[in-house]
């Protein structure tokens, strides 16, 4: 097939950071392997950008900067405001994408970052072939795990669903999903929302992914061989990540396997209450809270431990869960939202929620099986980095990509 001439919707995207920024940088990164592109991005990612083209230019790639007026950025401070900001960013970035494209002629326009459903892409409304996502979202904390929650976290589901709502209403997010020739979906949770939005070819596929060389790295993380057994957990200290059920789980585990400990690396608003929680269980001798930690404190962290505990409420991906992994590590996690992607009978324990009570026992029975038998790490380990490289590398991704573009040019995929 002939390189396209794609035109990249990346909101968020700058080299060597995570989460959206390091999705919108590596999609534009593998995309360019295979076709011409164009990349409409903020204006304020240009120097971090120009520091990696300046010395190494990046063949096939054409970087289109934009941004609202100094008035318009002057109150988005942080993320006050960045939802509005980024509405009205959407809205520029079409007629400046609508003027190249009278130019240049695209032959896909491809949504990439935000990684969100029920916001649109006003650049959907070119006519030509159009791609959504990854996108996700649409996860949410199961009803049959509220009772873990405080009122604040309570507040912050209800309304999350109700923004998540009127967002799906809102016209232009409709016209969105409508005209999407495919849309790509982190989750089957997300899934469920597009098709009732009214999307016609939907494909499962996470955001998450690592670079080769970051897989090579983490390959070399040899678990260790050393006592006590050691859990990890990452990220922000946050109600909905669930590091209550992993400090409980861990409580019932650490009473039949006491040659154990429970690190915990992150902050945030949850820190006291879960330093309060591991008092309270009678674990606080055996957990560490770490605080944030860089990247590399964090890997030799990681070096030094067995499993990690990942009992996030909803995500649409769990970045820490594909680095574990890559570093062979088995995971414990909740059967919800992207990670119930990542993470196979193979690989780790993927927990059905069905209620507050049965997830921290069953937690806490995988914890043992695991501590117990060195063996069935072992094979876990492999089975782990195996699936890394095989479905989640960033080469993999575009490869994948490439396939499915194809499929739009030849009309395998349903177009508008």
């Amino acid at each position: 097939m002939k390189r396209l001439k794609v035109l990249i919707s990346a909101y968020a995207c700058e080299p060597g950071k995570g989460s959206e920024p390091g999705v919108g940088w590596n999609w534009v990164l593998q995309l360019a392997q295979h076709h011409e592109v164009w990349v409409i991005t903020r204006a304020n990612n240009r120097m971090a950008i120009e520091q990696i083209t300046g010395s190494k230019p990046l063949p096939n790639i054409h970087w289109i900067y934009f941004d609202l007026p100094g008035w318009a950025r002057f109150w988005k401070k942080g993320q006050r405001g960045i939802r509005l900001y980024y509405y009205l960013w959407q809205i520029g970035a079409y007629f400046l994408g609508k003027r190249f494209h009278d130019s240049i002629g695209f032959d896909i326009v491809h949504h990439v970052t935000f990684v969100t459903y029920w916001m649109p892409s006003f650049l959907s409304l070119l006519p030509v072939r159009f791609v959504w996502g990854p996108v996700g979202g649409g996860e949410s904390t199961p009803k049959a795990m509220f009772e873990a929650l405080s009122w604040k976290g309570k507040l912050y589901e209800v309304t999350r669903t109700v923004v998540r709502w009127l967002g799906e209403h809102n016209p232009f997010v409709r016209i969105t999903a409508r005209r999407a020739q495919l849309v790509l979906a982190t989750s089957s949770e997300t899934e469920q929302r597009l098709r009732l939005m009214g999307c016609r070819s939907i494909r499962i596929l996470s955001q998450v992914a690592l670079p080769i060389e970051e897989i090579e790295f983490l390959s070399k993380l040899q678990p260790s061989s050393s006592t006590p057994f050691r859990l990890i957990s990452l990220g922000r200290l946050l109600q909905l990540k669930g590091f209550h059920l992993g400090l409980e789980a861990f409580a019932v585990f650490q009473q039949k396997f006491p040659d154990s400990e429970y690190w915990v690396i992150g902050d945030g608003p949850e820190r006291n209450h879960l330093e309060s929680l591991a008092k309270k269980l009678g674990v606080s001798n055996k957990v560490k809270f770490w605080g944030a930690l860089s990247r590399e404190e964090v890997f030799e962290k990681l070096a030094n431990c067995h499993v990690l505990v990942h009992p996030s409420l909803h995500e649409s991906g769990g970045w820490v869960c594909v680095e574990a992994m890559a570093a062979g590590r088995p995971v414990i996690c909740l059967a919800l939202g992207g990670t119930a992607l990542q993470v196979t009978a193979e690989t780790g324990y993927c927990i059905s929620p069905h209620s507050h009570k049965q997830v921290v026992k069953d937690m806490a029975e995988a914890m043992y099986t695991l501590a117990r038998n060195r063996e069935l790490r072992k094979q876990m380990e492999k089975a782990a980095r195996w699936r890394v490289r095989e479905h989640f590398s960033w080469e993999k991704k575009g490869e994948l990509m490439n396939r499915l573009y194809r499929d739009i040019m030849t009309g395998f995929l349903c177009f508008f």
